[in-house]
């Protein structure tokens, strides 16, 4: 029996004991992020499924994992042995997990998952799709079958100066105060630890690629309250924060506090941002509870609008990767054209890691390399660093998506990179993927426009084609925070939350065809005012990035003159920006890079 088949059966039987028909297991931990510490992976260890995104469900006698499309060829592979059946989300037939639920207990039974991975929103929502079949939330049963389970850790916090935030933590705790508009007192209870490391001014360790503490905060209109382990808190830290009205508390009275805080104190929280078991703990005493209203919570709004300071931070960090991105891409033309050193995925990896950190202000990665050599490519989430290591060759396609923290912004870019002869198919994809991303740079559109609105732009082009790609054309991003950030989005489905000046999104349309080869293009882009007319507000994108793209893959007819002109445009203005940091060589390999496209 394999050990994944083990661990289930082991974990039927503890269900068995609890008198629970079927566990749900999701991904993500209590904070709600995208990345977990190893503690809570803790669908990865029942099912041997690495991927970001997915949920398990056990029953006494079958599982299933539901997971996107980015997952669908990865989880294929790594649930073969398992028993465990892959459920492909959006794809017709697949049946939602309370259908499947009701259908394998035959509508009786009881339906456990964890409260404080389950937020006070999802939780009211399964409850209704689940019946007639009971929810029971519980305790983290993990701490009793995962026996050399990772401990939590907690490592020392950063605390930022004004010269990379821009604003203090009381100018934020004000913004908060105005835009939530509470006329009676409130506690506000915080369990993401982006948007707290946003509000107090400080950055962490403790998560993978996200320099984040793992941590709890609450506040009222005038008083902030951090909560963090062991290690966290230095005194020179412990001090400066002090003064800016920061009080301390340790991690694991978090719950403790909000349910003895006075009860004439609302407690106010997003409902999909606080977890079953907090909300419980909040409104223990009889305190009323108020849910903030705002699509992502106050504190994430206000978050995705940069101020000027953190979009010249985002404009350094931008330069430091650029310089990075030159110096990788020359290095693997020389040794795949010149006879040089046998280059691999994870080669060309470290090797971009290795250059990144010849810049002072880099801090890490701001996710896991993807470098992705022909069929590669076609997996979107593709893992570098897992399975066999590839080695590159002079033919098709080489896909690149990489980003980096710096001390003041973080990155995020994609390039796909032509190292030998192209089909017809291949140049078409990729002119049409180049057009996409180009036509939504160049967008001009009026105040209230919501990110579904401008989708087409970008994929439309690929759409001519009869092909589409199944994840959004862009998200948010961080300033040195998570390369993953809401509540913006440019996606198919509809998002209400406006694309507001100050937002910073990637823009990235793709392509993929399964076993053959895969096409992205990403820059990173940057929502700005543009023009008052007659008829309201109107705002443009500022393209960030100063990274050439490659042209040998462009067909300049499907391309277009508009999309010409403006790739003619961003290449002289990549040249000009950034040549100064080059060396002799570097500038001629770039000069020829950014040449116009005649």
């Amino acid at each position: 029996m394999s050990r994944v088949k083990d661990r289930v059966q082991m974990f039927r039987e503890h269900m068995k004991r609890l008198n629970l028909d079927a566990y749900i297991i999701p991904s993500g931990d209590p904070h709600f992020g995208e990345y977990v510490q190893r503690h809570y992976l803790t669908r990865e260890w029942i099912s041997g499924f690495t991927g970001s995104a997915g949920t398990v469900v056990i029953t006494h006698t079958d599982a299933a994992l539901w997971t996107d499309s980015r997952y669908f060829t990865q989880a294929a592979e790594e649930l073969e042995e398992s028993d465990i059946s892959l459920m492909r989300i959006k794809v017709e037939g697949t049946p939602s997990i309370h259908d499947w639920l009701k259908e394998q207990l035959m509508e009786r039974g009881t339906v456990g998952a964890d409260f404080s991975l389950i937020s006070r929103e999802e939780a009211i929502q399964m409850e209704q799709n689940l019946k007639p079949l009971r929810l029971n939330l519980t305790h983290d049963l993990f701490n009793e079958v995962w026996r050399d389970r990772p401990h939590l850790k907690s490592e020392r916090i950063e605390h930022l100066p004004l010269e990379i935030t821009g604003e203090s933590s009381q100018e934020k705790l004000q913004k908060i105060n105005n835009l939530l508009k509470i006329d009676k007192p409130y506690l506000y209870i915080l369990s993401t630890c982006d948007d707290l490391s946003w509000l107090c001014n400080i950055r962490g360790c403790d998560i993978d690629y996200n320099p984040l503490p793992n941590a709890y905060a609450a506040f009222t209109k005038d008083t902030i309250y951090l909560f963090v382990g062991d290690g966290a808190i230095t005194d020179g830290i412990d001090n400066r924060l002090r003064k800016k009205g920061i009080v301390f508390h340790h991690y694991n009275s978090f719950e403790s506090f909000i349910a003895t805080y006075p009860k004439e104190f609302t407690r106010v929280a997003p409902e999909s941002k606080i977890s079953t078991k907090l909300y419980k703990a909040a409104t223990s005493s009889g305190a009323e509870f108020t849910p903030d209203v705002i699509r992502g919570g106050a504190i994430g709004f206000l978050k995705s609008l940069k101020n000027s300071t953190e979009i010249d931070g985002f404009k350094k960090a931008m330069l430091c990767d650029a310089a990075a991105w030159i110096k990788c891409w020359k290095y693997i033309e020389d040794n795949l054209f010149g006879n040089g050193e046998v280059l691999t995925e994870r080669s060309i990896a470290n090797k971009m890691i290795e250059f990144r950190s010849e810049c002072a202000e880099y801090r890490g990665e701001s996710f896991s390399p993807i470098v992705a050599f022909g069929k590669s490519a076609a997996l979107p989430h593709y893992s570098t660093f897992k399975g066999e290591d590839v080695v590159i060759h002079k033919e098709g396609f080489l896909l690149i998506d990489t980003g980096a923290q710096y001390s003041f912004g973080t990155t995020d870019t994609t390039r796909t990179i032509a190292l030998g002869k192209l089909s017809l198919e291949q140049k078409r994809d990729y002119t049409l993927v180049l057009k996409g991303m180009i036509t939504l740079s160049m967008a001009k559109f009026p105040k209230g426009t919501r990110g579904a609105s401008l989708d087409f732009l970008a994929r439309g082009p690929i759409c001519s084609t009869a092909k589409i790609y199944m994840h959004g054309t862009g998200h948010g991003i961080g300033h040195r925070l998570c390369v993953h950030e809401g509540p913006q989005s440019i996606r198919i489905e509809d998002n209400p939350v406006a694309i507001s000046p100050g937002m910073v999104i990637s823009n990235e349309p793709a392509v993929y065809e399964e076993g053959r080869y895969g096409i992205r293009i990403e820059n990173t882009i940057l929502c700005k005012d543009w023009m008052l007319s007659r008829h309201g507000e109107f705002y443009q994108f500022e393209t960030l990035n100063f990274i050439p793209i490659d042209k040998k893959a462009i067909d300049k007819k499907i391309l277009g003159q508009d999309c010409v002109e403006w790739l003619n445009l961003y290449h002289s203005s990549v040249y000009e920006k950034l040549s100064p940091y080059l060396d002799s060589d570097h500038k001629k390999w770039l000069l020829e890079k950014t040449s116009n496209l005649n």
